[in-house]
């Protein structure tokens, strides 16, 4: 007699792989911390301190992740949900998933292929790319890079007036979407790591979008203001997205001011530190803007659950930084697209298990505070 076939007990991978069948790849089985690690094996360790470390105590830094678990998620149930669309707009944009990348400079320090792999990996999954002043690769290669995805681009008020202007115009020209006003540098934060570790990039480590011969500090610069918003608006052609946004009133301000859009962020916990948590500054900042313009988070995302309940708190949209860093690093844009591909998968996977069919329209009462 023929054994019983014990694998119709056996959970469904499982029991593929018992009768040797091959099992797809799940995309949502992502392991930040074990690529983390892969990425750290490949880099300098002061190129990996770098782009992992955060500001004086790293506070800030410490708490990002756990503060969106802060939050607990109120499943629906019997909603007849059987598909999730996780595809929307930003700033009227079409984009396949709300997960989009973050700025973050120097890429080519994790990968030769640096901006342009990142460029490569986001639009092979249909998500918005950053693209930061720092860039290793000047603004209009990475807008030209194939497959075209959609951009936005990061202006620091590092340079002179007069050059930032300039790095405003041609971004307009170069067709990225928006320009993205950090302004949350007045001065750069203390990061003791880079202090420790001597940090300094590679002699022939080009800057193209910086001005030939350096630029002078930061606290040389006229400090920018409310006005200036609208004034990048005006010499770009784009609309503005404020970053580095923490407070309700300035939020207000900023939307009042012309952005189109605010973005709640510490700046990776790089910046004034401690401070508090995108996830807890996010739902003040909603309520003070309301529809005057659309909100975006980043800061410690490293889920599915944590990109909904962003989403639920209001967020039209995330970015997310460290690990596309370190996805670039471990596989150029292959590994960029399997980590927005897979936070993607992640998402849908929880808004299904919550009874939600479209990123869109996730009501705020899906998430409450833990108590």
């Amino acid at each position: 007699m023929a054994p019983p076939d014990r694998s119709r007990t056996v959970p469904g991978a499982l029991a593929q792989r018992r009768r040797g069948e091959a099992v797809p790849d799940d995309p949502g089985a992502l392991d930040l911390a074990a690529l983390e690690a892969r990425a750290r094996d490949l880099l300098p360790p002061e190129v990996a301190d770098y782009y992992a470390g955060g500001a004086d105590a790293e506070t800030t830094l410490r708490e990002a992740a756990g503060a969106w678990r802060s939050w607990r998620l109120r499943p629906r149930v019997l909603r007849g949900v059987s598909a999730v669309d996780v595809g929307t707009t930003v700033l009227g944009t079409d984009v396949r998933t709300p997960i989009g990348v973050a700025p973050w400079a120097y890429q080519g320090l994790a990968h030769p292929d640096g901006e342009r792999g990142t460029a490569r990996g986001a639009a092979a999954v249909g998500a918005l790319m950053t693209v930061s002043t720092s860039a290793g690769t000047a603004l209009a290669d990475v807008a030209a890079t194939e497959p075209v995805g959609p951009r936005w681009f990061q202006l620091y008020r590092l340079h002179s007036p007069a050059h930032t202007d300039d790095l405003a115009r041609r971004a307009g020209d170069a067709g990225y979407g928006a320009i993205v006003l950090t302004v949350d540098l007045p001065v750069l934060g203390r990061r003791l790591r880079d202090r420790a570790n001597d940090f300094a990039l590679p002699a022939d480590f080009a800057l193209p979008n910086h001005p030939v011969g350096g630029s002078p500090p930061v606290t040389g610069q006229p400090p920018w203001t409310f006005d200036d918003i609208g004034r990048f608006g005006e010499l770009s052609g784009l609309p503005v997205v404020v970053k580095g946004v923490l407070r309700g009133d300035d939020a207000a301000r900023c939307a009042q001011a012309g952005a189109a859009a605010v973005w709640v962020s510490t700046h990776g916990g790089r910046q004034a530190d401690p401070v508090v948590a995108s996830a807890h500054a996010l739902p003040e900042v909603v309520d003070a803007v309301g529809a005057e313009a659309e909100i975006y988070a980043d800061g410690g995302l490293s889920s599915g659950s944590d990109v909904l309940t962003a989403l639920a708190l209001g967020a039209r949209a995330v970015f997310v930084g460290r690990p596309v860093i370190w996805g670039l690093a471990t596989g150029g844009a292959d590994g960029v697209s399997r980590v927005l591909a897979g936070l993607t998968a992640q998402l849908a996977h929880t808004m299904a298990l919550c009874g939600l069919a479209d990123v869109r329209t996730v009501p705020r009462d899906t998430v409450t505070a833990a108590r």
